[in-house]
């Protein structure tokens, strides 16, 4: 498996800087320097890393009894873990240039979007590793990313 192919790139930069400008704008966010940023990060790291885990997932959890299913839906809700959540929302703020704004309050923010949004992360990565072929896991997982930007940026300005 090659670490990076042209698929991902394109897919993870555009469904990710696109998810994330549909968010921005609803918070009144938006700004070049974060769309590129995002272009860049889901086109280089998230589509190396994410498709990496999921096949790894894939030849770990290769069987398809109830406990691997469950097991392989688990692993791939838990390597968007509060860490990676507030990586994610600092490499944002980066883009941004609000650099102060990265502070150790992200691993709250983290944990507390992670368990808010665990039962539904379980059930969208159930889907996604169960129904969608391994070549299209990384564009469908970042498509389901996307639209939970979205959904929390409509949360602030509705629910905020």
């Amino acid at each position: 498996m090659r670490l990076l192919t042209l698929r991902n790139s394109l897919s993870g930069a555009l469904v990710y800087a696109i998810g994330d400008s549909i968010a921005a704008l609803l918070t009144g966010e938006f700004q070049w320097s974060r769309l590129i940023g995002m272009l860049l990060l889901g086109g280089t790291l998230y589509a190396i890393e994410i498709p990496t885990y999921f096949a790894w997932l894939e030849r770990r959890f290769g069987h398809h009894d109830i406990h691997s299913r469950i097991g392989k839906a688990l692993m791939a809700q838990a390597f968007f873990n509060p860490l990676w959540i507030a990586r994610h929302m600092a490499l944002i703020h980066c883009f941004s240039g609000r650099f102060a704004e990265v502070q150790w309050h992200l691993l709250s923010v983290g944990l507390a979007s992670f368990v808010r949004i665990a039962p539904i992360g379980f059930a969208a990565n159930y889907v996604i590793q169960h129904f969608i072929p391994l070549r299209w896991r990384f564009p469908a997982s970042a498509a389901f990313s996307a639209s939970m930007a979205v959904y929390y940026a409509l949360s602030v300005k509705f629910f905020g």
